[in-house]
């Protein structure tokens, strides 16, 4: 409670001060961003791709896939000018745009998509690696993907950014400079170039004049590291930044309420839910299901919307965006606290227990405290820990967070993807899971009659809610505040995406 107040007391005191502007606010030709964490090196490369909407910030501006999702089309042809299917599902084709050359001037050829590809190591790389049984370059602009068996999700794992896999990076340079070298200096085929970058800090880009889509109109841009909302604010009320990402409450009301700036929202087919790590351990009080469904009955999830993202979130009770191919529609678990004691005395907690930590994907702390304090409603105590994202990604793949995670993705694909990343037993972001969602999920990736495939995939979400694996709350409204300079912002652009795209789309006012 008192970080609540100390939070709108500090909005009150930015709406007070913040009219005028008390920073030098960017140059003509310039745009800054407040992005909402620390800035990684890892979110500038491809192959490191964490299957969340993060990284596909950075890499809109700075690289370029054979495809990606563009204002009309969810996977609209970028350096693939087009492709094709075999009749036997084992072959895919790809023409590639020619005469594009990298940052550096290095031509871009079919030899780089390969490279790009084995290099490859970010989420769903097992599973790509496994079934595509050879890349070969057919010509400098055509190359060819030969799978082992047909699968008919090949290009919505590899194509969209429900992976990074298919956004592709220069063999000949990485050769010559090495990761090391990459990673200090990254090379693309995006609308931007890297200029440079202090981690945590700030990155910053300039235009690439011969970006084959589009020259963008703003000669640069700048991306600041600003994990505290109420620091990216002040910013934007200032005129030190232009956009600033993810408001949030007090903070997207104070925008809202402000003349001078707008509020920007899209719905992206992302969603929030609360992980139960330890449901797999026979010892733990997550073990039993009627102490999960428990959770799911503490959370006030319209409350949670009003107060975090005024209302205009989408409600749930699937971990699957509702918009995403094969997606079931599953209706949200009522607010019933009376029945989640209940459930909880059945299960042998009457006075309710200790959970431990619950940790929420950073920078989503408030939404943290607001999940805690719905459990504690209940009897289910935890304890908020707040981690660096680079470092929660990292506890979280290697399974080293107990307790409860709060999940927040963006990432594009559809339903088999997302099943793929969270609900597997070999998934990266899971501790355990049912050897008949395995198999089914097996099949359905093998079977190329479409209503077969959504039959099964449908049967795999409704396991996931029968067994009640997930506490979803909702697809979140993505709301970002905009200052006056600001022209074409870019955010719903795209509608995949949550964050501005595309950024050679974005326009500032005429002085």
């Amino acid at each position: 409670m008192s970080r609540s107040i100390a939070r709108i007391v500090l909005a009150l005191l930015i709406g007070v001060s913040g009219g005028q502007a008390a920073a030098q606010g960017p140059p003509d030709q310039q745009l800054t961003l407040a992005f909402d964490a620390s800035l990684a090196p890892t979110f500038l490369d491809p192959a490191e791709t964490s299957g969340l909407g993060t990284p596909f910030v950075f890499l809109y501006a700075l690289h370029d896939a054979l495809s990606k999702p563009l204002p009309g089309n969810t996977m609209a042809p970028c350096l693939a000018e087009s492709w094709r299917e075999s009749a036997d599902g084992l072959v895919y084709e790809f023409k590639l745009r020619e005469g594009l050359r990298f940052h550096n001037g290095d031509p871009f050829t079919a030899e780089d998509v390969k490279f790009s590809f084995h290099r490859y190591r970010g989420v769903s790389a097992k599973l790509l690696h496994e079934r595509v049984k050879d890349v070969q370059v057919v010509d400098p602009h055509r190359v060819r993907f030969v799978l082992h068996t047909p699968w008919p999700d090949f290009l919505a794992f590899y194509a969209t950014p429900a992976t990074g896999a298919a956004w592709i990076v220069p063999k000949k340079y990485l050769e010559q400079v090495g990761e090391e070298g990459f990673k200090r200096q990254p090379v693309g085929l995006g609308p931007y170039r890297f200029v440079r970058m202090t981690p945590g800090i700030e990155l910053v880009l300039e235009a690439d004049e011969q970006y084959w889509r589009k020259k963008p109109t703003i000669k640069r841009l700048v991306i600041k590291g600003v994990p505290d909302r109420t620091t990216r604010l002040a910013m934007l009320k200032t005129g030190e930044v232009d956009i600033a990402f993810l408001m949030i409450g007090v903070e997207a009301a104070t925008v809202k309420a402000d003349a001078r700036l707008r509020l920007a929202h899209v719905v992206p087919p992302a969603a929030w839910w609360v992980e139960f790590p330890e449901q797999w351990k026979k010892s733990s009080p997550w073990a039993d299901r009627r102490v999960r469904l428990a959770a799911n009955l503490a959370m006030d999830r319209q409350g949670l919307n009003e107060a975090e993202r005024l209302g205009l979130s989408r409600l749930t009770g699937s971990i699957i965006p509702s918009g995403m191919d094969f997606a079931l529609r599953i209706e949200p678990y009522p607010h019933d606290p009376a029945q989640a004691k209940r459930l909880l005395a059945d299960a042998g907690y009457p006075n309710g227990f200790d959970a431990g930590d619950l940790t929420p994907l950073p920078p989503f702390t408030t939404f943290g405290e607001a999940a805690a304090n719905a459990l504690a409603g209940v009897g289910i105590r935890t304890r908020v820990r707040t981690m660096e994202r680079v470092t929660f990604m990292e506890s979280w793949r290697a399974k080293k967070l107990s307790g409860l995670i709060l999940v927040a993705t963006a990432a594009p694909g559809n339903a088999a993807a997302r099943i793929e990343a969270f609900v597997v037993s070999t998934a990266l972001y899971t501790s355990g899971g049912y050897p008949d969602i395995d198999d089914l999920f097996r099949s359905q990736a093998q079977e190329r009659d479409r209503k077969r495939r959504e039959a099964m995939l449908h049967q795999i979400q409704r396991w996931m809610h029968e067994r009640v694996m997930y506490a979803p709350i909702f697809e979140p409204a993505t709301l970002h505040g905009v200052g006056p300079r600001v022209d074409e912002a870019g955010i719903g652009l795209t509608s995949q995406l949550y964050f501005p795209s595309p950024y050679e789309e974005m326009r500032l006012k005429k002085p």
